[in-house]
């Protein structure tokens, strides 16, 4: 039986955009999902357990590392799924079509979306442990110390540096899925799984300056998620995306600037 069922999952992941299954009704389980990450969120924020999950209070006097990434880990990919999964939903959507006549659709489905979620939980782990770094070094030198404002605009640089480069436009063009219908096609994995670690790799190379951003400001900063989620969502299905990333980077930058002029 998983034989048979295994070939429709290739075949139908494989057929051109033009001449894939009819949408049909929608899940709600996607938009659900996003719309809960958000309610958690906000009730982390109104309650006081935002402060608790900022990386900085994970690490500066919180609890011990092995405790601590796992508290990240959940907080983090609860932004993922609200930040994320909203620039995603054409691929999500082009996914359901696929799978829409299989008997195994709930399972490719959640493959998709279990591939897509670990590339970023790998990408927020590195973040993590590379501001455990970034704290000793500080802590290491008092030069550094007194000037905590150079890593915040750092960290705008870079995003808004990101924002301008060729590997960003490239990224961002195949996580346009399904709008960039050229380059998708010839980048459709075997399985749903390794569809949504692809995407998740391509949406990776676009956002990931943008996300580490989000993770400089923390679990509980309300307006740079709304923003950056706004963001990101017209990027991937905006008629005018790729002028709204070049206006961010420029946004970014001259934000960087200010923050170390003092302004």
């Amino acid at each position: 039986m998983a034989a048979v069922e295994r070939q429709p999952i290739r075949s139908a992941l494989r057929l051109d955009p033009a001449t894939r299954p009819s949408r049909g009704p929608r899940s709600i389980a996607v938009p659900a999902l996003i719309a809960g990450s958000w309610a958690a969120v906000l009730a982390a924020q109104w309650t006081g357990v935002a402060a608790a999950l900022h990386h900085h209070e994970l690490i500066e006097g919180g609890p011990p590392l092995a405790l601590a990434i796992p508290a990240f880990l959940a907080a983090w990919l609860v932004m993922v799924v609200a930040m994320m999964l909203p620039a995603s939903l054409p691929a999500i959507v082009l996914v359901e079509a696929a799978t829409a006549r299989l008997a195994m659709a709930r399972r490719a489905r959640a493959a998709f979306l279990a591939s897509f979620l670990i590339v970023w939980a790998i990408f927020g782990l590195a973040a993590l442990l590379g501001d455990v770094v970034v704290h000793h070094l500080v802590d290491s030198t008092p030069w550094l110390a007194e000037r905590p404002s150079l890593v915040e605009a750092t960290i705008l640089a870079v995003a808004g540096a990101y924002q301008l480069v060729p590997l960003k436009r490239r990224s961002l063009t195949v996580c346009r899925h399904p709008g960039a219908r050229a380059a998708m096609p010839t980048a459709v994995p075997e399985n749903a799984g390794r569809l949504g670690l692809r995407h998740g790799l391509a949406c990776l190379g676009s956002s990931w300056a943008l996300m580490l951003l989000m993770f400089g400001e923390g679990f509980g900063s309300l307006g740079w998620m709304a923003g950056l989620t706004v963001l990101m969502v017209y990027e991937t299905t905006g008629r005018h995306g790729e002028r709204a990333t070049t206006a961010a980077g420029v946004f970014l930058i001259l934000a960087a600037v200010a923050v170390l002029s003092g302004a």
